[in-house]
């Protein structure tokens, strides 16, 4: 599927800030993530989760912000220990928070891109790396929500969001926005 036949519907709407922050609100508490996507001319490099939350799935790399470490510092960890890449400059893009019916915890996900790394992609315990061409993105085989927002991505927008799953494949209720600073 090409990007361009992509959902392209941005709600602008405001995000209760209890959805925007690493608190205990009224949804419970968040967690703190990472999603880094190298891109560079025509092509994004990609995962396949081979264990855990999202096995089965293609999608960038990251993971869990550690303690005592920043949230760039920690997507730069998540890259090099599922891609073997390393990079010097993230430049974040994005910013939703998921929720998952009947999981208390949110997932907080700092979305970064990358067109400079340093190596070559290699495989590990938990992510298979591959390019794609931008026109062959594999969406069928992805989380359900990159195909609302990664159109903005790849037109270098910055973005806040917010989605609701039932399970791992409804997309109950979301709310998505461009916006100027990230």
């Amino acid at each position: 599927m090409l990007h361009s036949q992509l959902p392209m519907l941005l709600l602008r709407l405001t995000l209760p800030s209890h959805l925007l922050t690493e608190s205990q609100g009224a949804m419970g508490a968040s967690r703190l993530y990472t999603l880094v996507l190298v891109l560079q001319p025509q092509r994004v490099l990609l995962g396949m989760k081979k264990r855990g939350f999202g096995a089965g799935r293609w999608n960038g790399f990251g993971g869990k912000v550690q303690e005592g470490e920043t949230i760039e510092d920690g997507a730069k960890r998540e890259l090099q220990e599922e891609s073997g890449l390393t990079v010097d400059t993230l430049q974040k893009v994005g910013h939703i928070t998921f929720e998952f019916v009947g999981v208390p915890e949110l997932m907080d996900v700092h979305i970064f891109r990358t067109d400079s790394v340093q190596g070559m992609p290699r495989e590990s315990d938990e992510m298979r790396p591959q390019w794609f061409q931008l026109d062959q993105i594999p969406f069928g085989d992805m989380w359900p929500d990159d195909s609302y927002w990664f159109p903005l991505l790849l037109q270098k927008k910055k973005f806040q969001g917010y989605f609701k799953f039932q399970g791992q494949d409804t997309i109950l209720d979301y709310s998505l926005h461009e916006v100027d600073d990230i």
